[in-house]
């Protein structure tokens, strides 16, 4: 069976089990605080498996795109090393929430695992939860009896807490499991070692396939379980994994996911894969990491230097790393990738297919970049390391003409041959050099990096990072339980409501309160528009809490607080803060608008990248490759304001099933996360139509004016518009008239300011070189004066004067005009320029080699005086200072600086 005909086998077969096909979440996930990407199947369901959100579908099934590169699940250093570990992965999974429990799920991977993808039941071995007795958690022996109906008692396998009891993280969903293992080696392998004694003991060939999760419990702060509302089903098959084994395969790189790309690499690279470990381990690097990096900014992130972006840069940045060093490509390649990625998963995640012209450009850019630090970081590591080894020789008196390759200069030396770890660390942090490449650079020149004190250094900046970003998240207190949230913002300012939950939290030294209300009108963070602010009054109207942000969690919304009412049971209103919404409002309505402008002047390429909507101005990233003209710029301003003009009215759509509005024409947003039913905005059918979820004008007019402020590059294939409208662009035109009537005043009214301020700049610049050629004047007639303040000392003709000079060019032209007048010169001007006192210092070339004499030392001692400093070259050089009463000193001492 091929991949693609696995993956829909498996589908296939729980959709025949009564489950809804769902699609893949985003690999970035926005509206959990918790994650930066998704890292488990079950990530989507979280609100399901805690009751906090209605459950549309009992039993649903899918294939979803995983990424585990950082936090609990950190597998990015074994990736490529071994046969089995990714960074990105698909994991198929079947689910019930509420429904089926451990019989179904147990029959079934059964029945899938030996009829369906015919795997020899020999081969396969199966664990359950033995029981934890610190945790109060008895032996899972419901899931050992289902067991004992299919595989004989002693290919069941009782697993500990590490192995058999499934925790998303620190605190959340989680409950025992029952994992199922399969046997890959040899006839005569199985026969000499029990495969039994090898599950889980890291063997290559004795791999762990399937994972049934059954979700029973919720973890809480203080480590206790707490029992979840209803129990479920969450399983997980490492897609990567299942196909290896069906194509009898001893390494998931063999099959058909990963040798298209690892085929291509080899026959660019000039390599045969299989000859050679090193290029072996750098093809299924990039092989893999290509993955990572191409849907992670298909779904919306592109790489940078923080959270998620790092994240990707670091992954983009180790696939070039082992191309460079191991497969000799030392031009861009990594992006060449993309489009072989993008034919392998036509018709699984589209969204993939539709950006590869834009995926692959971003990654061009990112490899030209990182190419450029790698020969920055090369050649910083060879200067540190000559510098290092001369002075290791001049100390051990060894002749500078040797070499650390002589053997009897090394037998010396080795043990002093250690490249600092803060040298190391810095090339790492500010440079971003792999430490791995700076260890390999060391071990090719016989040298070996302190990793003691580089450990050092980066534990001491985890732990400022830690403390810089620490949250302390309590509980939850459920107040009233029985209620459930309703949003109700897009039609209400202020609501009667009451409290359901509230928790504390702190950060950064400051405690503040989530709340979560049965009904609000606060627009929780999301889609680029920032979340309400307002009050929580008590009934009575006359005391109330400010909430200072809104925000989702696991699409609960959850209101900020400094304080809590005193009587947390009692009824409330809950009052937005109606001047910023109206603000914001304008802004995001603005954005439609605007993305529809852009698509029908620049072409239908653009598609949004992101977006932040605020009460004060809108920001709009998009797909586009070159900087817009300001012809293009005026059109899609003026083509948005035609809009606003127009008084277009909302036509909102609300709980239209998601095929249907696509198949309208709306416009859906790469990355983010749609559910079966959307709501639909639209201004105009034929002009602006999208999905979203956010608060909007009730019709265009309201706007008032939209004014483009700047637009700029992002990175490769993305460029940004910040925009203002309503009064904030009211504002704004009337600080440009202001402006425009002094300028005009300032010009005696003068009506065409063009020609006027064009005029000013001429007579400027011609005023500019007339100054010019008088200073030059100034300094040829003056460098004869100053020959006349020569006075010579042990053989060196001193001239040491105070030059009055308009510029620092003036004294450094008059200074070369005196060094070609006089031989064996030491030459030391005082200048005060703008009220600030300098130094200027000169000498003849060979007084410096004759006499041992050196311009920058000179000055910077004579810069004392003046509470300054300064340098410059061996021959000239220059300081500068704060005291000028001490320049008459400066001359005094420079007789002293001549040697006898």
């Amino acid at each position: 069976m091929t991949a693609k005909e696995i993956r829909q086998a498996y589908l296939k077969f729980f959709e025949s089990k009564q489950h809804h096909i769902v699609p893949s979440a985003p690999i970035v996930v926005k509206n959990d605080p918790t994650l930066m990407f998704t890292n488990a199947g079950m990530n989507q369901f979280k609100d399901l498996f805690l009751g906090e959100a209605p459950i549309k579908y009992p039993r649903v099934t899918d294939t979803q795109r995983c990424l585990r590169v950082s936090g609990k699940h950190n597998d990015l250093e074994e990736v490529g090393i071994d046969t089995y570990h990714h960074t990105m992965f698909e994991m198929l999974g079947n689910w019930s929430f509420g429904d089926y429990f451990k019989k179904e799920a147990i029959a079934w991977s059964w029945e899938l695992l030996t009829e369906v993808y015919k795997i020899p039941k020999d081969k396969l071995y199966v664990s359950i939860f033995e029981g934890d007795e610190k945790e109060g958690l008895p032996r899972d022996t419901e899931a050992y009896d289902l067991w004992k109906q299919y595989v004989p008692e002693d290919r069941i396998i009782l697993g500990n807490k590490k192995d058999n009891f499934w925790e998303m993280g620190d605190t959340g969903p989680c409950g025992p499991c029952s994992e199922i293992h399969v046997d890959c080696r040899s006839e005569e392998e199985r026969k000499a070692v029990n495969g039994k004694d090898l599950v889980n003991a890291d063997h290559p060939q004795v791999i762990e396939i399937w994972n049934n999760v059954f979700m029973q419990f919720n973890r809480l702060k203080d480590g206790s379980l707490q029992p979840l509302p209803a129990q479920h089903v969450d399983t997980g098959m490492g897609f990567e994994r299942l196909v290896r084994v069906l194509q009898e395969k001893s390494s998931n790189y063999d099959t058909d996911v990963f040798q298209p790309m690892i085929q291509f690499i080899a026959t660019h690279a000039g390599v045969v894969y299989g000859a050679d470990e090193k290029t072996d381990i750098a093809m299924r690097v990039m092989a893999d990491h290509i993955r990572a990096i191409s849907f992670v900014i298909a779904d919306g992130q592109l790489p940078s230097n923080n959270k998620a972006g790092y994240v990707i840069r670091r992954i983009l940045r180790r696939a070039v790393r082992y191309a460079y060093t191991f497969l000799n490509l030392k031009e861009p390649f990594l992006n060449q990738l993309v489009p072989v990625l993008a034919e392998q998963f036509k018709g699984v995640f589209e969204e993939l297919v539709l950006q590869q012209d834009f995926v692959q450009k971003v990654v061009l850019e990112e490899e030209v970049s990182f190419l450029r630090t790698l020969a920055t970081g090369i050649q910083r590591f060879e200067n540190y390391t000559k510098k290092q080894g001369e002075l290791l020789m001049s100390e051990n008196a060894i002749e500078l003409e040797k070499s650390f390759e002589d053997n009897w200069v090394y037998s010396i030396l080795k043990d002093q041959m250690v490249i600092s770890g803060e040298f190391a660390f810095e090339l790492n942090d500010t440079y971003g050099f792999p430490i791995d490449l700076t260890e390999l650079m060391a071990r090719e020149q016989r040298w070996t990096v302190d990793m003691a004190e580089y450990d050092k250094a980066l534990l001491k900046q985890k732990e400022r990072s830690r403390a810089a970003t620490a949250v302390d998240t309590g509980d939850w207190i459920m107040v009233n339980a029985n209620l459930e949230t309703d949003f109700v913002g897009y039609d209400d300012f202020e609501i009667e409501t009451q409290i359901i939950k509230y928790r504390k939290v702190s950060a950064k030294g400051k405690e503040q309160y989530q709340i979560v209300l049965s009904k609000t009108p606060f627009y929780a963070e999301s889609g680029g528009q920032v979340g309400d602010t307002g009050r929580l009054e008590d009934h009575s109207r006359l005391f109330f809490v400010e909430i200072t942000d809104t925000k989702k969690e696991n699409g609960v919304i959850v209101h900020y607080t400094d304080t809590l009412p005193e009587d947390l049971d009692g009824l409330f209103w809950a009052v937005i803060d109606e001047d910023k919404r109206l603000l914001s409002q304008d802004n995001h309505t603005a954005t439609h608008l605007l993305h529809a402008a852009l698509k029908k002047v620049l072409g239908s390429h653009v598609n949004q990248k992101g977006s932040l909507v605020n009460p004060d101005y809108l920001r709009f990233d998009f797909s586009h490759f070159a900087k817009i003209s300001d012809e293009d710029l005026a059109k899609v301003e003026h083509l948005v304001n035609q809009k606003i003009r127009e008084n277009i009215p909302l036509k909102e759509q609300r709980d239209i099933p998601y095929d249907q509005a696509i198949s309208s024409g709306v416009t859906a947003l790469f990355g983010e996360k749609y559910g079966d039913f959307v709501r639909v905005i639209t201004f105009d059918d034929h002009y602006s139509k999208e999905l979203c979820g956010g608060t909007h004008v009730q019709a265009t007019g309201q706007i008032g004016y939209f004014k483009i402020i700047s637009e700029s590059a992002v990175a490769a294939g993305v460029r940004r518009i910040e925009a203002i409208t309503a009064d904030k662009a009211e504002a704004f035109i009337l600080d440009q008239n202001r402006e425009l009537n002094e300028l005009r005043a300032l010009l005696k009214g003068n009506k065409d300011l063009k020609s006027a301020v064009s005029a000013l700049l001429e007579e400027n610049s011609k005023l500019k070189k007339e100054a010019e050629k008088a200073v030059g004047e100034q300094s040829a007639n003056l460098k004869h004066e100053i020959v006349h303040h020569l006075k010579t000392i042990n053989g060196v003709n001193l001239i040491a004067t105070h030059v009055d000079l308009p510029n620092a060019d003036a004294v450094k032209n008059l200074a070369f005009a005196v060094k070609d007048l006089v031989d064996d010169l030491l030459l030391v001007f005082t200048t005060l320029i703008d009220d600030k006192p300098g130094i200027t210092v000169m000498l003849s070339e060979n007084l410096i080699k004759d006499k041992g004499l050196n311009a920058s030392n000179i000055v910077r001692e004579l810069a004392k005086d003046i509470q300054g400093g300064g340098g410059g070259q061996p021959f000239y050089a220059t300081a500068g200072g704060k005291n000028k009463d001490g320049l008459s000193a400066v001359l005094a001492k420079a007789a002293d600086l001549i040697p006898a």
